[in-house]
Parts: structure tokens; C-alpha cells; sequence
């Protein structure tokens, strides 16, 4: 009786061994977060591009470009910059998720750019398509994410918010400045950055920075005709300083 008495609660606790790790493994695949990588490391698949004045995929000057795993913006073959402003957008439209990369600046701004975007650049999201863009427009209307390094001395912030024809509220109060500063820090150097957006449609979006969120905003609507804009594409700028990107991953999140 007693060697039964043993077996059974050998047996019960196996039961519960293995019942307990069924619930961790089930648990733990209910909890994975599904990252999708935007940028394969190895060409441009799944990306359009646009620079103003000329043709939708057009790649002036092999403007955007990929080299050891990193989507580089570079000018390396133009004489002047010439207001040649380009976006590549990735082809599909989100409207919730998490958005994460790295990115950094690097040599010399081209010939012919505005002082203002030195070492300046951004991500565009809830973007028009590139299919929809003029032929010489400048810029998608969007949100922009606004990244900017330091030019080594004074206070730049990086993750400020731009709006090219939209606008949006920060603290309840609307704002129609095409520009707002973030609560972020200026990092001088060419220093890979960490970046994450959030965004839950025209509702609620976070600006994170190295971990710290640096600005927090909603309500977007377009300047047009003040509609919500829910949604759209994700492009990266080409403003006339090089610039490199990596590990561009999304998460898309629940609208609920």
C-alpha cells in the first residue's frame, strides 16, 4: 500500500508537471509578439520609390540603395541636390501598430541642400501612396517622425513631429505649426539611434527614443478637409543628407 501511495502521487505530480508546461508553452504562444521585417537586408522588395521631377520607381543617381545589410540613402552621384526630394514607401498601408529601426547619419550633406536638413531626415507615415504622388511634389501628405542628429554643438532634438498637410493635437490642444519639438535628446556623432513609433490609427501616437517616449499626440487630421486620417503608407526621406537604416521591423496591433 505504501509503494502505491508512492506511485500515485509519482504519478500525480507528473501530471501536474506536465500539465503546468502545457500551460506555460500555451501561454508563451498567446504572449509572442509577430514582428514582420519591412526590409529584407538584401535588395529594395516591397519598397517604391518617388524623388520629385521624376518618374514613380525611378532611382535617380541610385539615390536609395542597399549595401552589408543596411538601406542607405546617399548622394554620392549628384552634382547638386537641385530640391531632388525622394521617398521610398513601403508598399502596404497600415493603420495600428509598432514600427521599430535604427538609423544614423554619415558624411557630408550634397551640394545645393537647405541648411535645415542637414543631418535631417524622417519617417513619413498614414503617407499617400508614391503611385498618388505628383510629379514634382516634394513631400507625401503624412505625419512625419522627424529625425535629426546633432551638428556638433547646441540642442537638436531627433523625434520631433512634422505635417506636411495635416496637423494634430498634443495635450488636447491642436496645433497647426508645421513643426513641434519633442522632449528628446540631440545626438551628435554618427551614432546608430533607436526609434520607435506607435501608432493607433488617428487616435493615439507615441515618438520613442532609445527607450524613452519623447512626445505623445493624436487626433490627426488632414489640412485639406480636416477628415481623419486613419491610416496610410510608411516612407523614409531623402532630404539631401546620407543617411543609413536597419532592422526596420513592424508590428501590426490590435484596433480595439
Amino acid at each position: 500500500m505504501k509503494h502505491l501511495v508512492i506511485l500515485n502521487l509519482t504519478v500525480v505530480a507528473g501530471f501536474m508537471m506536465l500539465a503546468s508546461s502545457m500551460f506555460i508553452s500555451c501561454s508563451t504562444r498567446e504572449t509572442e509578439e509577430n514582428w514582420i521585417s519591412l526590409f529584407n537586408g538584401k535588395n529594395l522588395e516591397g519598397w517604391e520609390i518617388k524623388i520629385a521631377g521624376y518618374e514613380l520607381g525611378e532611382n535617380y543617381a541610385n539615390t536609395f540603395r542597399v549595401e552589408d545589410g543596411v538601406l542607405l540613402v546617399c548622394y554620392d552621384q549628384y552634382d547638386q541636390f537641385d530640391n531632388r526630394f525622394g521617398h521610398i514607401f513601403y508598399h502596404q498601408p497600415f493603420s495600428h501598430y509598432k514600427l521599430r529601426l535604427e538609423y544614423r547619419f554619415y558624411g557630408e550633406q550634397a551640394a545645393g541642400g537647405g541648411s535645415w536638413a542637414q543631418r535631417n531626415n524622417g519617417i513619413m507615415f498614414h503617407s499617400q501612396s508614391a503611385a498618388s504622388m505628383e510629379f514634382d511634389q516634394y513631400f507625401p501628405v503624412s505625419v512625419e517622425a522627424q529625425l535629426l542628429g546633432g551638428l556638433g554643438e547646441g540642442h537638436r532634438p531627433t523625434g520631433n513631429i512634422c505635417t506636411p498637410g495635416t496637423n494634430v493635437e498634443v495635450n488636447g490642444v491642436r496645433i497647426y505649426d508645421h513643426c513641434i519639438e519633442a522632449d528628446a535628446p540631440t545626438f551628435h556623432g554618427d551614432q546608430w539611434v533607436h526609434f520607435e513609433l506607435v501608432v493607433y490609427g488617428d487616435s493615439l501616437v507615441h515618438h520613442i527614443v532609445e527607450g524613452d517616449t519623447v512626445i505623445t499626440y493624436g487626433n490627426i487630421r488632414l489640412e485639406e478637409n480636416g477628415l481623419p486620417l486613419k491610416k496610410g503608407h510608411i516612407a523614409l526621406q531623402a532630404e539631401s543628407h546620407p543617411t543609413a537604416f536597419r532592422n526596420i521591423e513592424l508590428l501590426e496591433i490590435s484596433s480595439e
